[in-house]
């Protein structure tokens, strides 16, 4: 039998809610007023924030997408983030949220969704092949 999880959106008022789950990703996020500015200005850029809370109410896990178009994959949803609390990994829930996230792809839309990940971050990217997706590409970056 599997496990139901309750995914709910997160909004302004709400979003400080999904500081702790984002900085397992996240550890540069010092405090949660930043992450909560630092998602506003995202939110204006299309972002938008789910989590999956646990049986308490918590949050456990937190995912962050926005809709995007570009040339090589039309309209789709990209994640930014998929970030489970250390002490609620194994039990569905960033799975829970990537079944979410491509619901919402479908009901927009969209072509399809994609994400990046980390090359260190074995045990997402066995979720995300598990979960349907490929590695079509490598991801290449240049910081200033």
């Amino acid at each position: 039998m599997t496990e139901q999880h309750t995914i709910i959106e997160l909004d302004d008022e709400n979003t400080g809610l999904a500081y702790e789950a984002m900085r397992a990703l996240r550890p540069h996020l010092t405090s949660e007023d930043a992450f909560v500015s630092a998602v506003r200005i995202q939110r204006k850029e299309g972002y938008r924030l789910i989590a999956s809370l646990d049986s308490a109410g918590r949050v456990a896990a937190v995912a962050g997408f926005r809709q995007m178009t570009n040339l090589y994959a039309g309209s789709h949803l990209y994640v930014d983030d998929v970030s489970t609390l250390p002490s609620a990994r194994k039990q569905g829930h960033a799975g829970a949220l990537l079944r979410w996230v491509d619901e919402e792809a479908r009901r927009l839309g969209c072509a399809g969704v994609h994400l990046d990940s980390g090359t260190h971050r074995h045990d997402a990217h066995r979720l995300y092949l598990g979960s349907g997706y490929v590695i079509p590409a490598l991801h290449f970056s240049k910081t200033f």
